[in-house]
């Protein structure tokens, strides 16, 4: 009899132990916290976000998700006092155990949630996660903990987001549009007026101010010079886009990221949708950590130092972009060279110095090569669900260099908007990196080449 009960006990043991194995198996899996950033990413894209507010939908998501794993792994530092005005996190409660891979899936969902319209959007997915780990065996005090955890962390997460300057922004004044030669104005088909004036006006995370990484001035506006250097510039955005090859017309369309796509056939108007830049970008580190097979932690890590990055470089490049206020190729080539000339890709509604998607994507590229090293081969498939090829890079400052130069083909930028895109967005993601100390030990690289 005394045998029997202690093999009824051993077995009870042997099933606690898998079921436990299986929940935290599920709940750590880096590719669980992908497709919870992608569930996030498709309502980004299906409401029309533009690219700037996106990003800030990710990143104070993101920035919830890490500072969920903190305190459960060492190798992590807060980002508290690290970004200045970040006040100190919530810890979870000694005693009481937590499974902070859970947590982290929650705050993602719940911030991204909140800072996404419609109104619960992500709470479907939020409880469909809640169940998984329920049914997986996860034990019901660990479940309530790390809910209870998780929602202390996305609370202080939402209130300290309130005070950015978004709120406010909504209701400053508009975008001032005069006939003043060389001014930015709307463009066809929408004619849409300027998207977020104001956004230099939101709080960096970490750069000390809108204009910490400053651009160079562009050339000077004059038309009147067929030798001066915007009238050349002007003439090669046309030159190229009338013998674009199948090759640049790729590279254009696959950076295209254009949330919103206006097109006109006749009379019938009907619109298309992309991700946006750094949707785009969040996709990539999605790939590059999993061809990294980082673990759970590292991958949340990856997504939210890109996430900042991706947030400060729409502010710098807002900063610009309404101090020059420059007109875009469209509007010059109409004007002065030929009325009907269209770009291959649509023309986006603000200034066109400098180049958004060069900045972003160079600050992007220097935190992922800082995380997974020089030298990252990978093939970019995050746009063939809107039926473009993948593309494939021997690192990512290749991709950021590829994806600037795709605004010339794409007939909507000049080369300078995207050279001097490209050297404030470098500039300001070796900022990023030297600043942020995230991971304690070991060093980025050496987790890479470890990988």
């Amino acid at each position: 009899m005394k045998q029997s009960v202690w093999a009824w006990l051993s077995l009870c043991v042997l099933f606690i132990a898998c079921n436990q194995k299986e929940y935290s198996i599920q709940s750590g899996h880096p590719l669980l916290y992908s497709k919870t950033v992608k569930k996030l990413n498709d309502i980004v894209l299906e409401n029309n976000f533009p690219p700037m507010i996106a990003s800030r939908n990710y990143v104070y998501a993101h920035i919830a998700a890490y500072e969920c794993i903190v305190p459960g792994d060492s190798s992590y530092r807060s980002l508290a006092g690290q970004i200045r005005h970040m006040p100190p996190m919530p810890t979870p409660t000694p005693g009481k155990p937590v499974d902070f891979s859970l947590a982290a899936l929650l705050a993602f969902t719940k911030v991204g949630n909140a800072v996404t319209f419609p109104e619960g959007s992500m709470m479907g997915y939020y409880d469909e996660l809640l169940k998984k780990f329920e049914d997986a065996g996860m034990p019901e005090d660990v479940v309530t903990n790390s809910k209870l955890f998780s929602d202390q962390v996305a609370d202080a997460v939402l209130a300290w987001s309130k005070k950015d300057n978004y709120a406010q922004t909504r209701s400053a004044s508009k975008y001032t549009v005069t006939d003043e030669d060389g001014r930015w104005v709307p463009t066809p088909p929408m004619y849409a007026s300027a998207v977020e004036s104001h956004w230099m006006e939101i709080r960096p995370l970490m750069l000390d101010s809108a204009n910490a990484c400053l651009a160079g001035r562009p050339p000077k506006y004059d038309m009147n010079d067929s030798t001066g250097d915007f009238f050349r510039s002007a003439m090669e955005v046309k030159k190229i886009g009338d013998s674009l090859t199948e090759e640049q017309k790729h590279i254009a369309n696959f950076w295209d990221d254009n949330p919103f796509n206006m097109n006109v056939h006749g009379h019938v108007m009907f619109a298309t949708k992309k991700f946006s830049p750094p949707g785009h970008w969040m996709n990539i580190v999605g790939i590059a950590s999993q061809k990294a097979k980082s673990d759970f932690n590292a991958t949340v890590y990856a997504y939210t130092k890109t996430a900042i990055a991706l947030f400060d470089g729409f502010i710098s490049c807002w900063d610009e972009k309404f101090r020059s206020n420059l007109v875009r190729p469209e509007t010059v080539i109409n004007k002065y060279i030929d009325p009907n000339w269209r770009p291959l890709i649509q023309t986006p509604p603000f200034p066109s110095y400098v180049s958004g998607h060069a900045v972003v994507s160079a600050a992007a590229a220097e935190v992922l090569t800082d995380i997974y090293g020089d030298n990252f081969s990978y093939t970019d498939t995050s746009e063939i669900e809107f039926g473009i090829p993948e593309r494939s890079f021997s690192s990512f400052r290749k991709a950021a260099e590829e994806a600037a130069l795709s605004r010339l083909y794409g007939g909507i930028h000049y080369r300078f908007d995207n050279f001097e895109g490209n050297k404030v967005g470098r500039r300001l993601g070796e900022m990023l990196v030297g600043r942020l100390r995230m991971r304690s030990k070991p060093s980025d690289t050496q987790l890479s080449q470890k990988n």
